[in-house]
């Protein structure tokens, strides 16, 4: 696979604690922002495609470890790449950095669901704008 996004966000007040450290779950927060982007940017719009064909995105797995700490006002890079695509998923590496230092990394496993939230094949476009 290796198709990799980058994406960029500045550390703000709200993703900190007391002392202006990220508080640790803002971390998947800035990668699921990232996986949001990768399919905009790609022409994925995800709210057309839950009205009109019922599937939704949802994480089913994820996995994840904290190197060092991004503080307030810092920005930071999210680089996605993909690392597997199925029949009904896809998987990513996230790693999240301040410049050069990694700070975090992020394995994640997006299912794709329909009603009742049942397995659907992920669908055409998707398959083609992260291959």
């Amino acid at each position: 696979m290796n198709k990799k996004f980058i994406s960029h966000f500045r550390i703000y007040y709200e993703d900190t604690d007391a002392g202006g450290v990220v508080y640790y779950a803002n971390y998947l927060k800035f990668a699921e922002r990232a996986r949001t982007e990768i399919l905009r940017e790609s022409g994925i719009n995800q709210s057309e495609l839950a009205k009109n064909s019922g599937e939704l995105f949802v994480v089913r797995d994820f996995s994840g470890s904290l190197k060092k700490p991004a503080q307030l006002d810092n920005m930071i890079r999210v680089e996605s790449e993909v690392t597997e695509i199925g029949g009904a998923s896809f998987s990513l590496r996230q790693q999240i950095f301040r410049e050069s230092e990694m700070l975090a990394e992020i394995n994640v496993t997006i299912a794709c669901v329909g009603a009742g939230m049942k397995p659907e094949r992920l669908p055409e476009l998707v398959k083609k704008a992260l291959s």
